[in-house]
């Protein structure tokens, strides 16, 4: 059995990505989770995390939040650090702005996860066609649900529906077909 292991910067993401998963992996595909605490814990632990990994058949998926940062910078430096560390087949994805961005392109999903009515319907107007320019999506979903919205719980409620293909958040279609590629090859 082939095992992808995703490198995550905070618990969120493994939340909506045990949501997401299921639906996008062959049954002969396993997958595990390193959560760090953080982007700084995984920057400088993430080098000794993969050198110590043994299991065979294993490829790495790392992600991380853009933040206020340049996306190339921040994608160049993990791609170093997967170097650093011999595994230059790794897939480094990085959530333009914040995870939150996904949830902004899939309304859908969020409306669905969270039992809002209404929210589809936001998805055509300007805002929303593109959210991976959302300056700051954590504000931009707590207010489009009323502050319903709370992290992980919100991320393992929204994570089931998402669209894997009808996405408008690029950086999220950009995972899904860097994910599937991986488990092609």
């Amino acid at each position: 059995m082939r095992t992808l292991v995703f490198c995550l910067e905070e618990p969120s993401a493994k939340a909506m990505l045990e949501g997401v998963l299921p639906r996008m992996l062959p049954d002969d595909i396993c997958f595990k989770f390193i959560v760090f605490q953080g982007k700084q814990d995984l920057e400088k632990q993430l080098v000794k995390r993969l050198r110590g990994w043994r299991t065979p058949d294993t490829r790495f998926i790392v992600m991380r939040d853009q933040d206020a940062a340049d996306c190339y910078d921040v994608k160049e430096k993990l791609v170093q650090l997967c170097e650093q560390a011999g595994r230059s087949n790794a897939l480094v994805r990085v959530a333009c702005r914040e995870l939150e961005s996904f949830y902004l392109g899939d309304l859908l999903a969020v409306e669905k996860g969270l039992n809002i009515a209404g929210l589809t319907r936001k998805q055509a107007s300007k805002k929303f066609r593109d959210p991976d320019q959302i300056a700051n999506p954590v504000q931009e979903i707590g207010r489009l649900t009323g502050e319903t919205y709370q992290k992980i719980s919100g991320s393992r409620a929204i994570g089931p529906y998402l669209s894997l293909a009808e996405s408008r958040s690029n950086s999220f279609l950009a995972l899904v077909s860097g994910v599937k590629r991986l488990v092609a090859g």
